[in-house]
């Protein structure tokens, strides 16, 4: 196999500086539920479910998750063959940096740094309101959503300072707590046959998953997705890289998928399919509690409305330790203050990276107070369009990455590992992005929103590329193949 070493220039080898490398001992299942703690079973099932029946492709949702799969895991197979040969954890960038070049890397890094902050700081705009419904289920006065997100923020950003270990406790024990409700109230679901409509059948039926917009149907799926490529984001911090990162991705994303298609689907048929779309359209806010009383009674219906709130956190805590290992990995290569690619003495943790994450979303919550947006229509809504364009244009962009650096080589892996598979993703991809922008002027509520979104993402690209070329000398370290 090809050994990868690196020309020495101005940059210093973060290899040989303790201070400025992450440390962890994260195993599959560590990282497993990082990936899965990102993509927020229970929040996505009570908040992201609910917009994609009724903005999306209505009781044909379910099979958006299979599609989705189906693409991320053929993503998956040329991403995880091209992770031998990237030594540093960026995840998309720093793929995109070893095979497209320095500044096209940086500029795809600047990209995902604005998705994922984009999506944490949304998040708190689902999660404000939940907390406010748990502080009146347990009788306590109704005080405004940011109240509630200032509270999250704060432990958000103790947790972030912190070592990853102990964020991946935490989400770990409300993962599982999380996971195991929905799985109860599915299997009740499907025990009691549905609804008046029995069992649905939308899922499997061409012309229901056609219906409506299947373009914002795989927007708010690819949405529940994003994240799972954190198990290279975590390579440091890893146990063994190697073995480690290509297992927990292919876990995560079946986990993910298996469980989001089976949901879905449980959800719709209690309703049964018109009905389905219909609540989901009128009552979204208490789409997923009101199934819970009608299905698992008021006990579990409490429970529900606490471990919805409970998922929406570790969303976000999951969000903010992704985005801040984006910001690390940036500043090592001089492109953000040196000082924010600095890792903690005791902790070993992106501390000031972590600090500096958090000053940016407090912006952005502060900027929805101030201008009265509505927390989960405009907000949340808004964020997290601009966070999926821009996750599908990055899984593009490290496809075409994939497929450059195997090009003339393929390093001992078969043709469907490094060509085949890739390409085929490739196309999957370049489909759906098709379908989201092409849907996106109704999910925006207006056309100039929907392409105002794509134009950050492309301004963030632009000046990652300045940037990057501007440092070029100083902290490019070109890398040397020899055989």
């Amino acid at each position: 196999m090809s050994e990868i070493t690196a020309v020495a220039g101005q940059l210093s080898d973060p290899a040989k500086s303790p201070d400025r490398r992450l440390r962890g001992k994260l195993g599959v299942a560590s990282i497993v539920f990082m990936v899965v703690a990102a993509a927020a079973p229970l929040g996505v099932v009570g908040g992201v479910f609910p917009l994609g029946i009724a903005n999306g492709n209505g009781a044909g949702f379910p099979a958006t998750f299979l599609v989705s799969t189906v693409i991320l895991l053929l993503f998956a197979v040329g991403f995880t063959a091209l992770t031998p040969f990237v030594d540093d954890a960026g995840a998309f960038f720093s793929y995109i940096r070893h095979s497209l070049g320095f500044s096209v890397g940086i500029g795809f890094g600047f990209v995902a740094l604005v998705s994922y902050v984009a999506l944490e700081a949304g998040v708190y705009g689902l999660l404000g309101p939940a907390g406010v419904g748990v502080i009146t289920l347990f009788g306590g006065a109704e005080i405004p959503w940011w109240a509630v997100a200032a509270v999250a923020f704060a432990v958000t950003t103790y947790l972030g300072y912190r070592n990853i270990e102990l964020s991946s406790r935490v989400l770990g024990v409300l993962l599982t707590a999380e996971i195991a409700v929905i799985g109860v109230l599915d299997l009740v679901i499907v025990l009691r046959g549905g609804g008046d409509d029995g069992l649905s059948t939308g899922a499997v039926n061409p012309a229901t998953v056609f219906s409506g917009s299947l373009g914002i149907g795989l927007l708010f799926a690819m949405l529940s997705y994003i994240g799972f490529e954190a198990t290279a984001v975590f390579r440091d911090e890893a146990r063994d890289p190697q073995r480690t990162i290509p297992r927990a991705t292919y876990a995560a994303l079946i986990l993910i998928g298996t469980f989001y298609a089976v949901s879905s689907w449980a959800l719709i048929s209690a309703w049964g399919d018109d009905r389905a779309v219909a609540q989901a359209t009128d009552s979204g806010g208490t789409f997923l509690a009101d199934i819970a009383q009608t299905y698992i009674r008021t006990a579990g219906n409490d429970i529900i409305t606490v471990l919805y709130f409970t998922s929406l956190f570790a969303c976000i805590l999951a969000f903010h330790n992704v985005a801040s290992r984006y910001v690390f990995a940036l500043s090592q290569h001089r492109v953000l203050p040196d000082a924010l690619g600095v890792a903690h003495s005791v902790h070993g943790s992106p501390h000031k990276a972590s600090l500096w994450i958090s000053g940016v979303v407090a912006v952005g919550i502060a900027a929805a107070v101030v201008f009265g947006l509505d927390p989960v229509t405009q907000f949340y809504t808004w964020f997290a369009a601009t966070t999926t364009v821009g996750f599908v244009v990055l899984l593009i962009a490290t496809s075409v990455a994939v497929l450059v650096f195997f090009a003339r080589d393929r390093r001992g892996y078969s043709q469907w590992r490094v060509r085949i598979a890739p390409a085929s993703g490739l196309v999957g991809l370049g489909l759906t992005l098709a379908l989201i922008l092409t849907n996106l002027e109704g999910l925006a509520t207006s056309n100039a929103l929907g392409w105002g979104i794509v134009g950050l993402l492309i301004v963030s690209f632009v000046v990652g590329v300045v940037i990057a070329r501007r440092v070029a000398g100083a902290a490019e370290v070109t890398p040397v193949v020899h055989s």
